[in-house]
């Protein structure tokens, strides 16, 4: 069974400036998550600590990370994407901020659309 992944505009234009090798490497990461979904672990996946959403997790590949959940619906949300090398503690610090707002507004989303089906 292949999951859903939604890759959010921000993340896509990151993800399109990288060089090939880069991009190569995380692509092959985003499939993997599409491949195998929840169970994915680690070292591809691991659980981020100071998010405001307990599910928020981490893809790794290198140095590159996506901040990421899945939804209620079970569908891969890719919200933020960075590279830390050489800004380790600090990336999360401005990341983890920023991936708890989009997923809000991504909820909030998914609540509005239900709402207007349920009218």
């Amino acid at each position: 069974m292949a999951w859903e992944v939604y890759v959010l505009e921000d993340v896509s234009q990151w993800l399109l400036e990288l060089d090939g090798k880069a991009f190569d490497r995380i692509q092959d990461a985003i499939d993997q998550l599409e491949d195998v979904g929840p169970g994915l672990g680690r070292p591809m996946v691991d659980t981020i600590q100071g998010s405001r959403h307990p599910n928020m997790k981490e893809l790794r590949a290198g140095s590159v990370r996506i901040l990421f959940v899945f939804d209620p619906d079970r569908r891969a949300v890719l919200l933020v994407a960075g590279d830390k090398a050489g800004l380790w503690s600090q990336w999360y610090r401005r990341a983890i901020p920023v991936a708890d707002r989009r997923y809000d507004a991504w909820l909030a989303e998914l609540a509005a659309k239900e709402d207007d089906d349920g009218r």
